[in-house]
């Protein structure tokens, strides 16, 4: 809990998949609120946060399983509005009085319809003006029995308490899930329930920059901070921002591992050290990297062996600067999250070449992240409003271990010079078309076979490479991106006769459940 100054809004976390989506739902309102899990919330916590609301997130378990999920008993005496979604609609009639049942029949996945009864609620304002609304269900129990209080405002065919609500104490419960876009209407619904909750709106990037410099300034004092540059956008806004605050204090290191895009490099020690003014090393250690990696095929084993290399290059040049105290990361609110299970349980590795980890307990250096409270959306706002480049903050998301995991299989330079050039063609085209903006991650892997191909009247022998482009909300599901086939076509041809050593395209047109965009 690091948030003071702004109306907070408090979600408790029953383990749903999708708790993340509520939250930016609500920042996209500017309304400033916290993920906990529901076993780290109890009265005290209550008190200290002091919420303005309360949402109770979904989740997999049953409120008659041992040892299920509950909230806080003082949740309900505080006086706030609060709205229970799904497993958190069913845990609320549970503590209140009423009454859940097992599926026996009842259970819904998936695309539903709602339709009002006669009774009006303000926090359906803007609902049911054909009739039903859509919304998406995922329940096995149902609530079978409303608490003592409660009305019913909507039904599904499965749900015959799919809206329920106490108007007089605000408490407000859904079957469904309104923070997913397969409830078309469902961030309506969070914007009324915010109104009625009084929250002013006031979480802006502009406010969140001021209170970010202020921080800074006061966490670090007169000492020296070193950051990791990745040259990616989370690092670099919080770079700008850290020297927005204590100037030259900052030192960043920017650790080229030989695995980045065409010009990229170049591109980041100009922009950082000639455009900002920044006090920057640029450790040019490809070699080591490469050399690494030589003969390496696995993906886990290219990814840890970058990640340890980054580490003992980076606390080199870190200890060059001398005397610096704090390091700095590009740590964002998603990593927060995701580091720490619901359940309170020991945290999943989400990304094992994530940050510097272990970094600063050995080198006896504190953390400044000033990005930790923000969602990606959030961080390119921050980035625009300090004045980074729309070309730059919109750029594509682009993996820590850089083309490593565009390379599957064995590394060697001359695939490494193949796929930067062949991926600067086909991102060149993307951005020719007007497209570059309505992709969210593209980029072109070389795969690790060769295929005899006649070029002319020649013969090849030469790489198979793959293209791929996916459209995406948040970065958890992606699909395809649904090129013309005359685009394509006229990719591949520049492809094949501008990038020396490639003699066929494929494009990959699968879409991907979380996790797996890369190919890697």
């Amino acid at each position: 809990m690091t948030q003071s100054t702004h109306d907070r809004l408090l979600i408790i976390d029953f383990g749903s998949q999708v708790t993340q989506l509520i939250a930016r739902r609500l920042r996209e309102l500017n309304v400033y609120c916290e993920i906990h899990p529901f076993n780290k919330v109890d009265d005290a916590f209550l008190r200290a946060f002091a919420p303005k609301a309360v949402i109770f997130s979904g989740g997999p378990a049953s409120v008659f399983a041992e040892g299920a999920p509950m909230p806080p008993a003082g949740v309900f005496e505080m006086g706030v509005p609060i709205l229970g979604i799904c497993y958190g609609q069913q845990v609320m009639m549970h503590c209140l009085g009423g009454k859940v049942e097992r599926g026996h029949g009842t259970a819904e996945f998936g695309r539903a319809y709602v339709t009002p009864t006669e009774a009006r609620l303000p926090i359906l304002d803007g609902w049911f003006a054909d009739g039903r609304e859509q919304v998406w269900m995922s329940h096995g129990d149902h609530v079978s029995a409303i608490a003592p209080g409660f009305e019913v405002y909507g039904t599904s065919p499965n749900a015959p308490f799919a809206i329920t609500a106490d108007p007089a104490r605000r408490f407000y419960a859904v079957q469904f899930h309104p923070e997913v876009h397969h409830t078309p209407r469902g961030a309506k619904l969070y914007e009324n329930f915010v109104k009625l909750a009084g929250f002013k709106g006031d979480w802006t990037m502009g406010a969140y920059r001021e209170e970010a410099i202020r921080k800074i300034r006061e966490q670090v004092g007169d000492q020296k901070v070193i950051c990791g540059l990745s040259g990616g956008v989370d690092s670099s806004v919080a770079a700008v921002l850290i020297h927005e605050a204590i100037g030259d204090q900052l030192t960043c290191v920017f650790v080229d591992h030989g695995l980045l895009r065409l010009g990229e490099a170049e591109q980041v020690v100009t922009m950082f050290r000639d455009h900002y003014n920044m006090p920057l090393i640029h450790a040019d250690e490809s070699d080591l990297f490469l050399g690494a990696l030589e003969g390496v095929s696995d993906p886990e084993v290219k990814r840890k062996t970058i990640g340890r290399l980054f580490i003992e290059v980076f606390e080199k040049h870190a200890k060059s600067v001398g005397g610096a105290t704090f390091l700095a990361q590009g740590t964002l609110y998603p990593d927060v999250i995701e580091s720490v299970s619901f359940s309170g349980g020991p945290s999943v590795t989400i990304k094992s070449h994530h940050n510097v980890g272990g970094l600063p307990e050995k080198m006896g250096m504190k953390l400044v992240e000033p990005l930790r409270e923000l969602f990606k959306d959030e961080v390119r706002a921050l980035g625009r409003e300090l004045g980074l480049p729309d070309a730059f903050i919109g750029r594509h998301p682009f993996p820590g271990p850089g083309l490593a995991i565009r390379c599957p299989g064995e590394i060697t330079r001359e695939k490494l010079d193949i796929l930067r050039r062949a991926d600067a063609v086909y991102i060149d085209q993307i951005r020719k078309h007007g497209l570059y903006d309505e992709i969210w991650q593209a980029f072109a892997a070389i795969l690790p076979m060769r295929t005899v191909g006649v070029m002319g009247d020649g013969r090849t022998y030469d790489y198979a490479l793959a293209l791929r482009a996916v459209t995406s909300v948040d970065g958890m599901t992606a699909d395809y991106y649904p090129f013309t086939h005359d685009f394509l076509g006229e990719t591949a041809t520049r492809i094949i006769n501008e990038v020396q050593g490639v003699n066929r395209v494929f494009y990959d047109c699968t879409s991907k459940p979380p996790g797996t965009i890369e190919l890697e």
